[in-house]
């Protein structure tokens, strides 16, 4: 028997029920769906609907049903019933018979849903955390031995200034670092209980919402209940975390990917990420790497459709919001995979220190410190820029570094260049002279290292 089928007389269709059920998608929050009916009935008996004996009774039977939803959460696959809600009402009625009709007692799957969701957001929020934070390690310890290694760094993928694969590694570091803060800030947000609103009005029995959260270890309950029961920014915040992390994964990939191609050889990928191809036996292509590029676009698709389903929904719940899960359980998943992939790829890097150092002497990378040197002796700027523009033509045309041009020739952009340029010219020079905060110098990556250890 249905939970609303009362006011109707006839059947619905087997089509309009496929449509309609969700336990194909929601079977994964029978977990929190058992945890707020445990507190749910506590409320109840809070306010004498149920004894202390029926309570007893209906909390030990949904113990019982968690057991078993933990061993195999699929096996509620093998019910036809319309989504968790009813799956799990359904059990405890075959377990405790009338009794398990009177949990529902002032309790609507609105407000019910929406705990059921927030409860599992909040799990996998704090799990994904912790996935977030191994990255950060993983890139931390990739930076701490790249330390010395130079790369070349890139604007407009040209080769513009030299950096250190450290300073690389702690650019992610630093967006991945974000994801993080942003994550705790939605789990913050969204730690309110709305169990106890109701469909749309509050519930008529005097429960103590605020109890009622604490036993579900929210932090406070909500305090409107028509927007408790149609909020679903906890779910749009989860998606749009997901989604510019995603972003940042992807980017990380796309760099990867470069570094890795013949064209480049910055560095090599594990075998245990990457694959071969069925008519090259040459190749060893960075499919994880492209893999999670690729599963970037599914997750950002999925916040623009829950932002779309969102837009225009009326208060307070309306079966559109059905929509949240789908989208949502997919994103979690591939974000959450896509983190653990991305760990592997992470720390099965070998680096070539030679081949990086070797990129960064190309391309004229150290033009800006010629300029930084005339500025030195009196010329402006913008002057200084136009003289090593004209110089790089010079080098470019005899096919040398700026570093290989006799002084003679150097003088002929600039009689104020003298013999101490070469000091100025050098890979090393370039770097340790990004001493500000956020440089690339070796004395500020060992401050960022320090400052991500503590």
């Amino acid at each position: 028997m249905g939970l609303w089928g009362g006011r109707f007389t006839g059947q619905t269709s087997d089509l309009f029920k496929e449509f309609n059920d969700s336990l194909p998608v929601d079977y994964r929050m029978a977990e929190q769906d058992i945890i707020g009916s445990v507190a749910w009935s506590r409320a109840l008996a809070s306010v004498n609907v149920l004894t202390a004996d029926e309570q007893q009774k209906l909390e030990a039977a949904l113990n019982a049903l968690l057991a078993e939803v933990q061993a195999d959460p699929k096996v509620i696959l093998q019910s036809d019933a319309e989504d968790i809600h009813s799956w799990v009402e359904g059990k405890l009625i075959e377990a405790v018979g009338d009794l398990g009709k009177k949990l529902h007692t002032g309790r609507s799957r609105n407000d019910q849903v929406a705990t059921d969701l927030k409860l599992w957001c909040r799990k996998q929020g704090e799990e994904l955390s912790e996935l977030l934070a191994a990255l950060i390690d993983a890139l931390v310890t990739l930076a701490e031995r790249e330390q010395d290694t130079v790369l070349p760094g890139y604007t407009h993928l040209q080769r513009a200034q030299p950096v250190t694969f450290a300073h690389w590694c702690l650019a992610y570091v630093e967006m991945f670092e974000r994801d993080k803060q942003r994550l705790s800030n939605a789990l913050e947000l969204m730690n309110a209980s709305p169990l106890g609103c109701g469909a749309l009005a509050g519930t008529a029995y005097a429960i103590d919402r605020e109890v009622l959260a604490q036993d579900l270890g929210f932090a406070r309950a909500t305090r409107n209940s028509l927007d408790s029961v149609s909020d679903r920014d906890h779910v749009l915040e989860l998606l749009s975390v997901a989604s510019i992390s995603s972003v940042h994964l992807s980017r990380m990939a796309e760099d990867i990917i470069f570094y890795n191609t013949g064209e480049a050889g910055f560095l090599e990928m594990g075998d245990e990420v990457t694959s071969g191809s069925s008519l090259m036996p040459q190749k060893k292509n960075p499919d994880a790497m492209e893999l999670i590029r690729g599963k970037a676009g599914r997750v950002v698709g999925s916040l623009t459709g829950m932002m779309v389903t969102m837009k225009a929904l009326p208060l307070a719940y309306n079966k559109d919001m059905q929509e949240d899960k789908e989208g949502l359980f997919d994103t979690v998943d591939t974000w959450g995979i896509c983190l653990k992939m991305a760990i592997l790829c992470i720390e099965s890097i070998k680096v070539n220190k030679e081949r990086t150092y070797q990129a960064a002497q190309q391309g004229y990378s150290n033009a800006t410190e010629l300029a930084d040197y005339l500025v030195a002796k009196g010329i402006p700027f913008r002057e200084a820029h136009h003289i090593v523009g004209r110089a790089v033509v010079g080098a470019i045309a005899l096919g040398k570094p700026l570093e290989d041009l006799p002084i003679a020739e150097l003088k002929t952009f600039s009689d104020v260049i003298e013999e101490d340029v070469y000091q100025h010219l050098t890979i090393e020079a370039c770097l340790e002279k990004r001493v500000a905060k956020g440089g690339t110098s070796k004395e500020q990556v060992k401050a960022a290292l320090a400052a991500y250890k503590k």
